[in-house]
């Protein structure tokens, strides 16, 4: 699935599409498949409007502008598509592009209501931040499912689905048992009365979510930073002081320690970065959070600090990153806020942050 920051855009463009009063159509196109260095992995989409306009571009290195006029022709005959990108097929496209990779992209209209049920599943577990798998059967036995793919979406509270075969829906429910934790997507087969069903299958986990702690031009930083990427962001200030509502920060919010946790819906795609800049203010926060579940806890700070807050807090549910963020040379408070944001993405996306120039293998995985 798309970046979880992308959905919110993407699904009001859907909704927009089903507000008009006259219906017009529109296509969605998925990336089901990849091979070698591709701009954006297995999963990412796009939404293709009549009038050749994009929501949520794939861009840089994919063939896009092949893609719309594909996507044109699927709505006017309102049948889906599959359609490969490699060294057989479409050559001359990515030759055009410059593509170091191949790449399948399923295309499927959007024109009946039916179409865009599984949109309006995935938007309440967006707001409900509640993790999901979600598998999408495009292909049988190497041709384009028709009249539109089947899907599955499985969460904590139970799924939906309108894959009318029961035997293929608990074939895929164990396939994605087998799903990294960290997110990402897989390609799986399952048979279905003999025949071999393609299954796109995707971890769906809720947008990213930071919580900076401390009151300061890095503060600051990282919260506009974090909230321009479109995180769920909240300042919290260790003072309460009348400074109303700052401009690009998201949420604002004066909590003491203790009082932390029970304040804020923390979950494993929340990130906490202690950074009051005052030794006993920091420890008493993460004191409060060391038991707290999160995708990264990091203190800002000298080595030596950082040492003491490793030493005070014996145990914690999460590492704690102190010193946190990456050695990028940092000075300025808007580079701190790079470095830290950097190092917070590496992390929930299980990745080293190692320079890109100076690892093997492919960049997307």
């Amino acid at each position: 699935m798309n970046a979880s920051q992308e959905f919110p855009q993407l699904f009001a463009a859907v909704q927009q599409l089903r507000a008009r009063s006259t219906p017009e159509p529109a296509a969605l196109a998925t990336i089901v498949r990849t091979s070698g260095s591709t701009f954006r992995r297995a999963g990412a989409r796009m939404l293709v409007h009549a009038n050749g306009e994009v929501t949520c571009a794939l861009a840089g290195g994919c063939p896009q502008r092949d893609i719309v006029l594909r996507a044109q022709r699927a709505m006017a005959e309102r049948t889906p598509a599959l359609v490969p990108y490699n060294r057989e097929s479409n050559l001359d496209v990515l030759m055009e592009v410059g593509c170091g990779g191949e790449l399948d992209v399923l295309i499927e209209p959007l024109v009946q209501p039916d179409d865009f049920q599984f949109f309006d599943v995935l938007a309440r577990l967006h707001d409900e931040r509640a993790p999901a798998s979600v598998a999408t059967v495009f292909s049988r036995d190497g041709a384009v499912h028709t009249p539109r793919p089947w899907r599955l979406i499985r969460h904590g509270a139970g799924h939906w689905t309108d894959i009318p075969a029961p035997q293929l829906a608990r074939r895929i429910h164990a396939l994605a048992d087998g799903l990294p934790a960290h997110g990402g997507a897989v390609l799986e087969r399952a048979e279905m009365d003999g025949a071999q069903m393609d299954v796109l299958l995707e971890a769906w986990r809720p947008k990213p979510a930071l919580v900076v702690v401390g009151y300061s031009e890095c503060a600051l930083a990282l919260s506009r930073l974090a909230h321009g990427l479109g995180w769920q962001t909240t300042l919290v200030e260790h003072v309460a002081a009348a400074r109303g509502q700052l401009e690009g920060v998201g949420a604002q919010l004066h909590a003491a320690p203790e009082a932390l946790p029970e304040r804020l819906p923390f979950d494993r795609q929340t990130a906490v970065v202690v950074m009051t800049h005052h030794y006993e203010r920091d420890l008493a926060y993460v004191q409060a959070l060391a038991q707290v579940p999160l995708a990264y806890l990091g203190v800002i700070g000298s080595r030596e600090r950082a040492a003491r807050i490793h030493r005070a807090v014996s145990a914690s549910a999460t590492a704690i990153h102190a010193p946190a963020g990456l050695d990028i040379g940092s000075e300025t408070a808007q580079e701190i806020a790079l470095s830290v944001a950097a190092e917070i993405m590496a992390a929930m996306r299980a990745r080293s942050g190692a320079r890109l120039s100076r690892t093997d293998g492919p960049i997307h995985s």
